[in-house]
């Protein structure tokens, strides 16, 4: 199983894509967190196409409560967040069920966050910007953790 939490992603036009993407990788529930917008939203629907009907999807104000229950049910966080201890997303070793964590456009994911993840992975960039688009580099980061789980077909 793979989950995914949107954590204070201000877009809704981000979430959507966020959605849309969740339903094309096969995630098992979408969690969103603080500041993140909940559907019906026509921002959302917009991008999402009705992904945000088809994807299950949950709201909890706090993400550490939210990676607390996680852990406690034995799911893997991996944080996307380029940090001095994260690893290129191509390399990482995943352990299922998981749940992949992105966060604010500009912020990242929170410190308090980071330091529950269970492994932090980055994009490498190779240009002159320090990140990608929040729900371009999820999209990124989901297919190669369902690549490396088999569940996407080549």
């Amino acid at each position: 199983m793979i989950y995914a939490l949107a954590e204070n992603v201000r877009s809704l036009y981000n979430v959507g894509a966020i959605f849309r993407t969740a339903d094309g990788a096969g995630i098992t529930k979408l969690f969103l967190t603080g500041i993140t917008g909940q559907p019906p939203h026509k921002e959302i629907r917009k991008v999402a196409l009705g992904a945000e009907e088809s994807v299950p999807w949950e709201y909890f104000p706090e993400s550490v409560a939210l990676i607390e229950k996680l852990k406690r049910e034995n799911i893997q966080i991996v944080v996307l967040e380029a940090t001095e201890k994260s690893i290129p997303y191509d390399q990482a070793d995943f352990r299922f069920p998981l749940c992949l964590v992105v966060g604010h456009e500009y912020n990242g994911v929170s410190e308090e966050t980071v330091k529950r993840a269970d492994s932090l992975i980055n994009i490498p960039m190779r240009g002159k910007k320090i990140s990608l688009n929040v729900a371009v580099a999820f999209g990124i980061a989901v297919y190669e953790i369902a690549k490396s789980k088999n569940d996407l077909e080549p």
